[in-house]
């Protein structure tokens, strides 16, 4: 079956509520988009209130801290921050969770640990928290009281968090409710409700990740999901595993440009009969619509572009979209949405997207 890239950036962006901003709420949102990078908390409050029906700038924190139906801990790609549905979350762990990563010497000695030290952390961290909430410096002093070495205590308290990543992979630490302006940690049996006594099968989490990943961001390539859950790491037999498991509900698709893809198959039908997209749309910065894909996917986002997304230390630009593609970046300044278009855009459909997010802003900055 043959289907254009027009249509596959068409369909995703249907699928992830862009088009007709019809979400229905935070967790629907980051439920279709498979997670909500919230390294800036603006771009994700951003990135789910443009795909919404109706924008509320309390939403986030009230499903976060009062709901508890959003979890927000560091998951994908090494351990970027992300806001996940908390019924969700367990599944995030356990697929993750085949990576070990902190189990290589050359992590170790990058974070200035030893094994020993990795494994004490482990188990001290969990039991410092028990059923409580702490900020970072009462759960360093607990770590370090636990296991009487305070050594520990530089490379914890240093960095972005990088020895207590491993533990919100395995389903023992998550973002706790600010207090007094602070970040705070717990553990997700004590804060999630419904937590399982016991991480799912891997092999029953990967494929449902599969699952939800192609009905956002799909039609993909194992690579592709590979690069947006592992950073292109992944243990290569478990990837095999999934996509094997999940292989009866796929088909194979061919792009205009002559790549393979997977698709779901009840997806096909709305697939094909997607129509190229006219549209202008702005997105905000980290949005799952480039992180979803790979940096290199030049139909998405073309090459002479990507530096000025794509940027240093990690850094994911607001984009213009149109016709599915990145054809610019903007910015918030002085009050304002400042463009930088490099394609050639119509003026009328960028002017109400621009006024869109600009209302945007000011209600979310209120």
């Amino acid at each position: 079956m043959k289907v254009t890239w027009s249509q596959i950036l068409a369909w995703r962006l249907s699928r992830q509520f862009v088009s007709a901003a019809d979400g229905a709420g935070a967790v629907a949102v980051a439920r279709r988009l498979c997670g909500v990078q919230a390294q800036v908390a603006s771009s994700a409050r951003l990135a789910v209130a443009v795909r919404s029906a109706r924008p509320d700038p309390a939403e986030v924190d009230e499903a976060l801290w009062t709901g508890r139906t959003l979890v927000k801990t560091w998951l994908m790609r090494g351990g970027t921050l992300h806001l996940v549905p908390s019924d969700q979350l367990a599944d995030y762990c356990s697929a993750l969770s085949t990576l070990r990563f902190w189990e290589k010497g050359s992590w170790q000695r990058g974070h200035g640990v030893t094994a020993a030290e990795i494994a004490a952390i482990m188990e001290a961290v969990p039991a410092a928290l028990g059923d409580r909430a702490l900020t970072r410096e009462e759960l360093v002093d607990a770590v370090v009281a636990r296991t009487g070495d305070e050594h520990l205590r530089e490379p914890l308290t240093s960095g972005w968090g990088a020895l207590l990543k491993p533990l919100s992979r395995l389903g023992e630490l998550c973002y706790g409710p600010p207090r007094e302006g602070k970040v705070t940690f717990t553990t997700p049996r004590s804060w999630v409700p419904g937590w399982p006594g016991e991480l799912p099968p891997q092999e029953e989490a990967g494929v449902r990740l599969v699952r939800a990943f192609l009905g956002a961001h799909g039609p993909a390539t194992p690579e592709m999901f590979d690069g947006w859950l592992f950073g292109g790491v992944a243990r290569k037999a478990v990837l095999k595993g999934w996509f094997r498991e999940l292989a009866p509900e796929l088909t194979e698709v061919e792009t205009d440009d002559g790549t393979t893809l997977l698709a779901l198959t009840e997806h096909l039908d709305s697939l094909t009969a997607a129509e190229p997209s006219a549209a202008v749309h702005l997105l905000p910065g980290f949005d799952q619509y480039i992180l979803g894909a790979p940096r290199d996917l030049a139909p998405l986002l073309p090459p002479e572009l990507k530096a000025k997304v794509s940027r240093q230390a990690g850094w994911i630009s607001p984009v213009v979209v149109h016709e599915g593609r990145v054809a610019g970046v903007w910015e918030a300044k002085g009050g304002d949405v400042v463009l930088d278009v490099a394609a050639s855009v119509p003026q009328a459909p960028l002017d109400r997207a621009v006024t869109r997010m600009r209302e945007l802003l000011d209600a979310f900055s209120a």
